[in-house]
């Protein structure tokens, strides 16, 4: 593990010097209006205060902060590390700004366990604006946070209160005009319908049981995602269970995306089984049958007042769909497929947003592969999708590096389709949890209420950080899956379990969980 040190001249910062900065008032830094030496190159290692920044501790822990060499673009960086508790802020104050919308971009690597570390712009005219700093200890992850200046002023901040030895490098920062946030803030609600006919309830944070629609939309939930299977031996997520639901995201005032598996059960990229109905079908046959379907199911959704406002060609089609005349082995049978549903799409309605799905969010070169095959052989889309599970998908600058090229290599908007986070490690029901030891979790970010939340907050964050205004959003994956008997994970096994109840927004309490906070994201 990376364990940054001061150098001798940061341990030898004379005592009245530090004495004085930590008396410094947060507005009596240097004034410009452009951030100065905003990649901390100006004065080598060690240096507490930086040339253009000021350094303030209450409890007087100012060489905490310091410049050191092992920069993210130059030489040097700046690094917030104690091997004792600490709290320091590292800011600069800027005047004579034109009042407009600005955004801070900084790029930054966390050792995780502070009590808050993170980067923030204040006494700006409004409310201050925090990001707080992902744990990612060896690659440096981008982060934006965007602010309405109305006073032609801003103060830039690092920030952390922090543990013995917990560390946080930041570099590289840009203040310039533009905006951030996520316009689809969303989860997947399709276990909802089976989990309330089985039982299962739902609670606000303070035990009043309620619809748990409204729960997650009083949270900030904009958007819902439901899935598709054509004839599945439960009789739920068909299209008539989906019309129904769709009827009450819909009062909910939320959006929704309909989620085309093409099966009678799960599709994903290790199980892409055709429907019972379409398994004789030849291949011109299962092309019809797609375009039947999808309009079929969008056009009931159209006609009862509840459009799609996106829809996904597939679930998780890494290895294509309708196997085997779908698989990626025949590109252009699954380009046919995929141009199909597509088609049906837009002639159900033309403004409807339509998305294709990968698992594997953190796989660069898979991503790349598929949707360059995808490009060459006509498929046509608007916006991808990527699931990305953090136990399973890489590290955090694997899903950045992936999101990012996807928009820019494609030019499409993208979106974080699924994603998740325990929030405890035992399980509720009978059934093996899918992440149950402590092994399994990503580094920093533990199986508690918090470790949840945080890991939102950051996927957040690095989808909002997308460049050119390309990240959609994320829809959390099954948000309402609580462990209920009767709702498990088999359509044709009523005793069967569920595996991500640890893992949902409502906890074993059935009351809706501290990570909804995420939903508030700007």
């Amino acid at each position: 593990m990376f364990h940054p040190r001061r150098t001798l001249k940061a341990l030898l910062l004379p005592l009245a010097a530090a004495l004085a900065l930590t008396a410094l008032p947060p507005q009596s830094a240097h004034a410009a209006s452009t951030l100065t030496n905003a990649g901390f190159e100006s004065n080598g290692t060690g240096t507490t205060t930086p040339t253009g920044w000021s350094t303030y501790s209450a409890g007087g822990q100012t060489a905490a902060s310091f410049t050191e060499a092992g920069g993210h673009g130059g030489s040097y960086r700046l690094t917030h590390y104690s091997a004792s508790a600490y709290k320091v802020e590292t800011y600069q104050y800027l005047s004579g700004l034109t009042n407009g919308n600005y955004k801070l971009t900084a790029w930054v690597r966390s050792g995780g366990g502070q009590n808050s570390a993170h980067l923030a712009l204040k006494n700006c005219g409004g409310s201050e604006q925090r990001t707080d700093i992902p744990v990612s200890s060896s690659g440096w992850i981008r982060i934006v946070t965007p602010v309405a200046v109305t006073n032609n002023q801003c103060t830039i901040s690092v920030n952390s209160d922090a543990k013995a030895g917990n560390w946080i490098n930041v570099d590289d920062l840009t203040f310039t005009s533009g905006t951030a946030g996520l316009p689809i803030k969303g989860s997947d609600v399709s276990s909802l319908a089976k989990s309330e006919a089985k039982g299962g309830v739902y609670k606000n944070s303070s035990g009043t049981t309620g619809d748990a629609l409204a729960i997650l939309k009083s949270a900030g939930q904009n958007y819902a995602r439901l899935k598709v299977w054509v004839n599945p031996a439960d009789g739920y997520n068909n299209k008539a269970r989906v019309l129904a639901t769709a009827k009450r995201v819909k009062a909910q005032g939320m959006k929704l995306l309909v989620d085309f598996h093409y099966s009678d059960t799960w599709a994903d990229p290790g199980a892409q089984s055709k429907p019972a109905a379409w398994a004789g079908h030849s291949y011109s046959q299962l092309r019809t049958d797609v375009y039947n379907h999808t309009y079929d199911v969008l056009n009931a959704l159209k006609a009862q007042g509840t459009t799609a406002d996106m829809v996904q060609v597939g679930n998780e089609i890494n290895g294509g769909m309708l196997w085997n005349e779908g698989s990626t082995s025949n590109w252009s049978q699954l380009a046919g497929l995929l141009n199909s549903g597509y088609d049906a799409v837009k002639a159900v309605n033309s403004g409807t947003t339509v998305a294709l799905h990968l698992a594997k969010g953190g796989d660069l070169a898979g991503t790349r592969w598929w949707f360059d095959s995808a490009v060459s052989n006509g498929v046509k889309f608007d916006v991808i999708g990527l699931s990305y599970y953090g136990y399973w998908h890489g590290t955090l600058v694997d899903f950045q590096t992936t999101l990012d090229d996807a928009a820019a290599r494609y030019g499409k908007p993208v979106y974080l389709a699924e994603t998740a986070y325990p929030f405890r490690l035992d399980s509720k029901d009978s059934h093996e949890n899918i992440i149950d030891l402590s092994s399994e979790l990503v580094a920093g970010y533990p199986a508690s209420t918090a470790g949840q939340t945080q890991w939102m907050k950051d996927m957040a964050s690095i989808v909002e950080a997308v460049p050119n205004g390309r990240g959609l959003g994320i829809f959390y994956w099954e948000s309402t899956w609580t462990a209920v008997t009767g709702n498990g994970w088999d359509p044709t096994d009523p005793s069967s379990g569920n595996g991500w109840e640890n893992q949902a927004l409502f906890g074993y309490d059935d009351r809706a969980l501290p990570a909804m906070a995420w939903f508030s994201h700007r």
